[in-house]
C-alpha cells in the first residue's frame, strides 16, 4: 500500500497542516508520482487563506472531493495571494480530470474541504487510457464524461472508502493489474522531472522506426502533451525549488540565487528569476517567503 509522508520542516506555527503526501507502491511508481490529501475540517481560514496556488506541471492529475468543494480563479496567482479571489467557476464535475499545465493557477475553497489530488504521469495516463494528452492541456475536465466505465466504478468506490489509506489502497489495486499490462518494458523508477523527460527522450528514440528529431519530438508529444523543450524547462524549474528547499534547510543565512542558478542549469540568476515567475506565478523570493509564511501555499510545503 502506498506509504504517506508529512513535512519535517518548521515553518510559521500558524499554519494548517499542509496535508499528506501518500508515495505510490514501487510498482506503480512510475505511473503515478503521487497523491496529495488536503484535510481543512475545522478551520476557520479567511478567503485568502482557502486559495490554493499550483505550478505549471506536465502531469495530469484526477481529484475528488470528499467534503467541501474548490473553485478555479481567473486571478493570477500574485493577485490571488494578495487575496482577490472575486472570479472563481465551479469545477465541472464531482470528479475532476485536469490535464498538463503551461501556466501556473491558483484555485479557491469556499469552506474547509477534505480532497485528494491524484498525479499521473500523463504517458502512463495515455496508455492505460487512450486519451490524447494533448486534448487535456489547460484544462479541467468532468471525468465522468471522458473517462472509462471501469475507470468511474474505482472513482465511486474511492469516493465511498472510510478513511484516506482505503483510498488509496483501492485506487493502487485498480492500477496495479492494468499498468502491468501497459507500462513501458524499463519503466523508470525515479520520477523528478528531468529524469523522467530523459527517460521519455530515449524511449520515444527507441520504441519505433524512424529516429530523425521531428519524429522524437511527435512521440514525446503524443505520450506527454507537451513539446520536449517545455519538459525541459519544467525539469529545471522543480530541480531549482529541490536545491532551494534543501538548503534553506540547512543554514538560515541569505540564499545565494546566483549560484542556485548556476548549479541548477540557468545561464544566469535573471534566467532562474524568469522561469520561475513563469512556472510558479512568483518570483524565487517571493515564492519562499509564501511557503514559509501563507497558507495558501501549502501544496509546496507538501512537497518539501
Amino acid at each position: 500500500m502506498a506509504s504517506p509522508s508529512t513535512n519535517t520542516i518548521a515553518f510559521d506555527p500558524a499554519l494548517w497542516p499542509s496535508g499528506t503526501l501518500w508515495q505510490p507502491r514501487a510498482s506503480l511508481s512510475a505511473c503515478f508520482r503521487a497523491s496529495m490529501v488536503r484535510n481543512t475540517l475545522g478551520a476557520e481560514h479567511t478567503d485568502t487563506q482557502r486559495v490554493n496556488h499550483f505550478p505549471a506541471s506536465p502531469m495530469c492529475s484526477l481529484s475528488w472531493w470528499f467534503s467541501g468543494s474548490s473553485r478555479g480563479l481567473a486571478s493570477p496567482p500574485a493577485s490571488a495571494a494578495e487575496g482577490v479571489v472575486a472570479e472563481h467557476t465551479p469545477m465541472p464535475g464531482r470528479w475532476v480530470l485536469c490535464g498538463p499545465q503551461t501556466q501556473p493557477l491558483s484555485t479557491w475553497c469556499p469552506g474547509p474541504v477534505h480532497s485528494m489530488m491524484v498525479l499521473f504521469m500523463p504517458d502512463a495516463l495515455h496508455a492505460l487510457t487512450g486519451l490524447q494528452v494533448s486534448d487535456l492541456i489547460d484544462r479541467f475536465v468532468d471525468a465522468s464524461a471522458v473517462l472509462p466505465p471501469d475507470w468511474l466504478a474505482m472513482c465511486q468506490q474511492v469516493q465511498d472508502a472510510p478513511d484516506d489509506a482505503q483510498r488509496m489502497h483501492a485506487l493502487e489495486e485498480f492500477l496495479e493489474p492494468r499498468w502491468q499490462r501497459c507500462r513501458p518494458s524499463q519503466p523508470l523508477a525515479m520520477q523528478r522531472y528531468s529524469d523522467w523527460v530523459a527517460h521519455l527522450a530515449l524511449r520515444a528514440a527507441v520504441s519505433a522506426p524512424g529516429r530523425s528529431l521531428r519524429q522524437l519530438e511527435r512521440r514525446i508529444k503524443q505520450w506527454s502533451g507537451l513539446p520536449l523543450r517545455e519538459l525541459r524547462v519544467m525539469g529545471r524549474s522543480e530541480e531549482a525549488f529541490y536545491a532551494t528547499a534543501a538548503l534553506a534547510t540547512q543554514t538560515s543565512a541569505k540564499l545565494d540565487w546566483a549560484q542556485i542558478a548556476v548549479d541548477t542549469g540557468y545561464s544566469d540568476q535573471s534566467h532562474m528569476i524568469r522561469t520561475t515567475r513563469r512556472i510558479t506565478g512568483f518570483t524565487p523570493e517571493a515564492l519562499g517567503k509564501g511557503i514559509q509564511l501563507q497558507e495558501s501555499f501549502w501544496a509546496y510545503r507538501l512537497w518539501m
